[in-house]
């Protein structure tokens, strides 16, 4: 898997976790789309749902979203890099898909809900779009929807007790209409290839 890490070894046990995906899904068929990130199609290795309060409180599922692609994107707002940069990127491509992006629910899960209060969350990603939602999980439900969706998540302690970073895996998954797991999503990839597969998914 992609993880927004220092920690090498983390590197190498999340990378091979990914060759196992990738040929667990070996062999789906030659009509498959030709999405550009890794189709998960089928894969049980992952969580099918999920039920977690958004920063109003109200617990959100997949139903809710019903006929629309979801990407739930993993990460936090003091993220300094690799968040930002895919909040941007998922923004610039729900431009590109013109009406379409209507069709399209971007769910930003936090992994620090305790510096992203529901205020701080909400300000965050309606910056990036006002369609954006920011879901905001106690700590034990963060902690089974990643055991679910096999998340990896690790606080890195910094100069002050507030000032640490998140160690995480960095991606997203991607749901289709019908509500079902399709896509494992690269962060850091530019605009086209979200266009692109979520184009696959809303035909």
């Amino acid at each position: 898997m992609f993880v927004h890490s220092l920690a090498h070894r983390t590197r190498i046990v999340l990378a091979a976790c990914a060759a196992g995906i990738a040929l667990a899904v070996t062999g789906c068929g030659d009509k498959a789309p030709a999405f550009d990130n890794l189709d998960i199609t089928g894969n049980s290795q992952f969580g099918s749902a999920f039920a977690l309060p958004d920063t109003n409180g109200k617990t959100r599922t997949l139903g809710d979203f019903k006929g629309k692609a979801v990407v739930l994107f993993l990460g936090y707002t003091h993220c300094p890099d690799v968040c930002p940069t895919t909040m941007a990127e998922l923004s610039q491509a729900m431009q590109q898909l013109g009406p379409d992006a209507a069709r399209v629910q971007v769910l930003f899960v936090t992994l620090d809900p305790a510096r992203d209060t529901p205020e701080v969350l909400s300000q965050y990603v309606h910056a990036f779009n006002p369609s954006f939602i920011g879901l905001r999980p106690s700590d034990a439900q963060l902690a089974r929807f990643a055991k679910d969706f096999r998340i990896y998540y690790a606080k890195v302690p910094g100069k002050t007790s507030d000032g640490y970073t998140m160690d995480h895996t960095a991606a997203s998954y991607v749901f289709d209409p019908s509500g079902k797991l399709r896509l494992f999503a690269r962060d850091g990839q530019g605009a086209e290839p979200w266009v692109h597969d979520l184009k696959l998914l809303l035909d």
